[in-house]
């Protein structure tokens, strides 16, 4: 049988691919320097030196090219978070990763960064949801609290805290900074990364063995 006909979703050309990646990033670089309300589909056309009619044959509407920002930041970051914090050889070490290559993904990627907190401020779509809705947020949480208890198990980690209490903690520190750096620009992620860090190892951390009173007491005289 004819495949075209039986095929509902015929896989769109290196052309149109590309040219459906360069509207995703001319909107996330729109949508970061003059705001949501201002970010409309002809100033991202403009932006792209095409037509707005163009982006009407690569995307069904705005909400589509929302939709597909949204997503491609989300991919970019676990592209680079998650190769980071797996090369990272103990629980510490991954925990930090996790924290510090979040921030660092701020830093390298302000725009994308941005454009999503504006998104997420304003952005209600017609059909559907963002795909940074409670469930993101959910999974999230869920990924980073059994990492916690991985290493809960093997020692590394106190095991008298509640993980999930501790991995919605961590999202939470995390997730403010977008706004702060929308709000600045000159934000320093790379300090705020290395604090929430240092900050979350204390908190987890197995305490060393406590040294007796009498063992710091100076010898007699």
């Amino acid at each position: 049988m004819n495949q075209l006909i039986d095929d509902p979703a015929p896989r769109r050309s290196f052309i149109e691919e590309a040219r459906r990646a360069q509207l995703v990033t001319c909107a996330i670089d729109t949508v970061a320097e003059l705001g949501f309300g201002q970010a409309s589909l002809a100033r991202i056309a403009e932006r792209a030196g095409i037509s707005k009619g163009v982006i009407g044959y690569h995307f069904a509407g705005k909400d589509e090219l929302l939709s597909e920002v949204v997503t491609e930041v989300l991919a970019r970051g676990r592209e680079y978070i998650e190769p980071r914090v797996t090369r990272a050889p103990t629980g510490r070490g991954k925990l930090r990763a996790y924290v510090e290559a979040s921030l660092a993904f701020m830093g390298e990627y302000r725009n994308h960064v941005i454009a999503v907190v504006e998104i997420t401020r304003n952005w209600r779509p017609a059909r559907g949801s963002s795909p940074l809705g409670p469930g993101f947020v959910d999974a999230a949480v869920t990924a980073l609290a059994q990492l916690l208890v991985k290493f809960q198990g093997t020692g590394e980690f106190r095991s008298d805290f509640d993980p999930v209490v501790m991995a919605t903690a961590i999202r939470a520190a995390i997730d403010a900074v977008p706004r702060r750096l929308a709000n600045d620009p000159e934000v320093d992620v790379e300090h705020y990364g290395t604090e929430l860090a240092d900050l979350f190892d204390l908190a987890t951390r197995r305490e060393a063995p406590h040294v007796h009173d009498h063992d710091s007491e100076p010898p007699p005289a």
